[in-house]
């Protein structure tokens, strides 16, 4: 309890300068932009956000990959409210939603499903099974399922140190490599930096 007109001590968000080495360089193959950030007073306490995108490759349709890592200390509600939704989990024909632990930390995991994905992959596996194989019609299913992948848009969210959410969003590429980029984060180096 606070006795009235005691002011409530609320910790206080890193400078963003200091989350900015966290954001990992491009993997081989990729591009990476100057990592961005900032530190921002916002109705009594500091919030502090930082950013970098990825890309591979050049035209609209490449694969991207954006990681994020807002330092949410200054607003604990948030924070309990938040990991506490991450407990539902779904799978409908759209995609899934699922709770994840990464290296001892809460997190969640969402993938958008392109809606003709699942009728491509079912086709797919009749051609896998039928006798004979036609590998003309293999490689032509493997290509439109490429081309569905696409429209495939993933996203992992990271609690750690119970301040520090790690958001990784992934647009054309399987959401198998969501694990693969939480991986270039240096996760017990971000929980060390107060």
């Amino acid at each position: 309890m606070y006795a009235q007109n005691e002011p409530v001590l609320v910790p206080d968000a890193v400078d963003y300068q200091k989350l900015l080495p966290i954001l990992p360089d491009a993997p081989q193959g990729w591009t990476a932009d100057k990592p961005d950030g900032s530190t921002e007073d916002v109705g009594g306490f500091r919030l502090t956000n930082v950013h970098r995108d990825y890309r591979k490759g050049e035209g609209d349709n490449v694969p991207t990959a954006a990681i994020s890592i807002l330092d949410s200390v200054a607003n604990p509600d948030y924070v309990s409210a938040t990991t506490a939704a991450w407990n539902n989990t779904s799978e409908t024909s759209e995609g899934y939603s699922k709770s994840v632990t990464i290296n001892g930390n809460p997190g969640f995991e969402a993938f958008e499903k392109p809606p003709e994905l699942d009728k491509l992959q079912q086709e797919r596996s009749k051609l896998l099974t039928a006798k004979p194989r036609d590998e003309s019609a293999i490689a032509d299913i493997n290509r439109k399922i490429d081309q569905a992948m696409l429209a495939a848009h993933s996203t992992l969210w990271v609690m750690v140190a119970n301040r520090y959410f790690l958001q990784i969003e992934l647009q054309n590429q399987d959401p198998k490599e969501l694990q693969e980029w939480v991986k270039r984060v240096d996760l017990k180096k971000l929980a060390e930096i107060k």
